[in-house]
């Protein structure tokens, strides 16, 4: 068993720099987020592993984040990526063996790093035991009340049991065949045929689930990450929706298989169960609502502790809309006492580098850089998604033959249709080329040298499961380290100054100030200590009264761009440009 890490508390700096304790590490943690398969391989089979994020995790220390999101590594056909779990206690062969998992967990523990591990509660694979028993026990089967088993509809049954539809795209049901070789009842599957729904009302589904949670807990990881929250309960009786293209529901209006309220009730069971250990273990729900006050009843005191912001995450590079949803985020989740969240890319949806470029990667990159720091300067808990701190595009151009997501050969990679996962990308994978497949940001990360793989394995010209682009030379780590104006330097700047800075990360508020259109400006202040934060999101140099000491500036993470002024003077932003000033 892996000694959980020692340290229970997050600290804050004072202003005559005593770090002090305070209980709620989550609150403002910045969570990285590790795709295992793409992340680095150390077995050389073109596969990311386990022992390739251990041997990796210094780059996450050095880089200052303070906890680590692994991905699924379960045992699993792959069906999605692993999101098709046949087994929640087994390290799936791919990625290495539980003895890997726990190496990695006390490793990152010894340096001072969390991890979170995905648990996926609404779904598992049609290879998991339970579903292969059921089948084979033929529609009498007590087994079958652990999943939605229904007959179909029509003379001799051949319709769905209702209308309701995939989320990669179809029927959200599948027909089955009996034992003796006739056509049977249906299973719901919200995602792929391979992914059938658990039966949350049945009492054996939630006692299998908090075991899992106590096999990973014993483990020492120190947290969860809640794939699809939102979908465990299904409304009574599956009633129809209505009509088709639900997809474009999802996030956006009720739906009776999403956010039921039944839901809440699992989650203040897992929250007793969680607070039953030590080192404060929490739970991150990916909660797709209505609205932000909907994702709030997620957080109230006595069930999950955070929530992925996907409202801010699909916000484009406009400065009223920001505002926005900056001041929505933080109300709702003020109403229930817990910290926002903030996030602009992951492992569902188009890196943000190329999101908002508009067609010019140069473009692209400056925004993105300058949308880092406006993130990292907000209260709560920021996530990163990994090479995000490289400045890495979206691979917009892989040929067909290489693609991997489900979303693709389900049609949606021809259609334009969401197929990710908790549909996160329904507006954030617009503007990639590549609508409707999810590979174009799970490509690889280059580590060091001048062409593929670029270090993402131990063999120099050896194999990746995705291919790299071959100008991808100058966005490697090496290649980045020790240049202040890399993407990287800049990363590792902003976190360091956010340790630091007892005016960034936790709080509850911003003070907004006056602006000219298209930027913003805003303040935070703590421990006598005040930061004010201005961001030009127009593609013109703006002019304003230099608000304090300039700290860092998007451009360059070592030395703030010469025109910035000094207090008492005029401020030159360049466009597109974030600036942190000590006031």
């Amino acid at each position: 068993m892996t000694q959980h890490i020692t340290d229970a508390t997050s600290t804050v700096t004072t202003t005559d720099g005593v770090r002090a304790a305070r209980l709620g590490w989550w609150h403002d943690a910045v969570i990285y987020q590790v795709y295992p398969r793409s992340f680095a391989d150390a077995d050389g089979d073109g596969m990311g592993d386990l022992p390739g994020v251990t041997a990796r995790l210094p780059h996450l220390r050095d880089l200052g984040v303070d906890a680590v999101w692994l991905s699924p590594f379960y045992a699993s056909p792959q069906a999605d990526a692993g999101y098709d779990v046949a087994d929640y206690r087994v390290v799936d062969p791919v990625f290495g063996t539980l003895a890997d998992a726990d190496e990695l967990v006390r490793r990152a523990h010894e340096l001072g790093l969390r991890v979170i591990v995905d648990i996926v509660p609404n779904h598992c694979s049609d290879e998991h035991e339970w579903f292969r028993a059921a089948l084979a026990d033929g529609p009498a089967s007590p087994l079958r009340e652990r999943f939605h088993f229904h007959p179909g509809k029509g003379s001799d049954g051949e319709l769905p049991p209702n209308d309701w539809e995939s989320v990669f795209g179809g029927p959200a049901w599948t027909r089955t065949t009996d034992p003796d070789g006739t056509p049977g009842d249906w299973y719901l599957h919200l995602f792929a045929p391979e992914q059938p729904d658990f039966n949350w009302e049945h009492p054996a589904v939630r006692d299998e689930f908090r075991s899992i949670l106590r096999f990973w807990l014993d483990l020492g990881v120190d947290g969860f990450r809640v794939d699809v929250a939102h979908g465990l309960i299904k409304a009574p009786g599956l009633p129809d929706v209505g009509h088709g293209e639900q997809v474009k529901l999802l996030g956006a209006a009720p739906v009776p298989y999403f956010d039921q309220d039944g839901v809440h009730e699992i989650y203040r069971d897992w929250r007793k169960l969680l607070d039953g250990y030590d080192g404060e273990r929490v739970a991150v729900a990916e909660a797709w609502t209505p609205t932000v006050e909907r994702s709030a009843l997620y957080l109230r005191p006595d069930e999950l502790h955070q929530a992925f912001n996907f409202a801010y995450l699909t916000t484009g590079w406009d400065a009223a809309a920001l505002r926005a949803v900056v001041d929505r985020s933080l109300d709702a989740m003020n109403s229930v006492a817990a910290p926002a969240t903030w996030v602009l890319s992951n492992h569902d949806v188009v890196r943000h580098t190329t999101r908002f470029a508009d067609g010019d990667p140069a473009r692209g990159l400056r925004r993105a850089r300058a949308a880092t720091l406006l993130m990292l300067a907000l209260p709560g808990s920021a996530y990163l998604y990994q090479g995000e701190e490289l400045g890495l595009p979206e691979v917009t151009d892989l040929p067909d033959e290489v693609r991997q997501d489900p979303a693709f050969f389900r049609g949606a990679g021809q259609n334009g249709q969401e197929g990710a996962e908790g549909q996160e990308g329904q507006e954030g994978r617009q503007g990639s080329g590549q609508e409707g497949t999810r590979d174009g940001c799970r490509v690889p990360l280059p580590w060091s040298g001048a062409r593929p793989p670029f270090g993402f394995g131990p063999v120099a010209g050896g194999p990746s499961w995705l291919p790299q682009p071959a100008g991808w030379a100058d966005l490697t780590v090496a290649a980045q380290k020790g240049d202040p104006a890399s993407t990287l330097e800049l990363y590792r700047a902003a976190l360091a100054l956010r340790r630091a800075h007892p005016a960034l990360g936790a709080g509850r508020d911003v003070e907004w100030g006056e602006a000219p259109e298209g930027v913003l400006v805003f303040r935070r202040t703590a421990a006598g200590r005040t930061l004010v934060v201005t961001t030009n999101l127009t593609d013109r140099p703006v002019t304003l009264p230099a608000p304090g000491t300039p700290l860092l500036c998007s451009l360059n993470s070592r030395v703030p761009a010469a025109d910035l002024g000094e207090p008492g003077t005029d401020a030159v932003l360049p466009p597109d440009t974030t600036v942190w000033w000590e006031r």
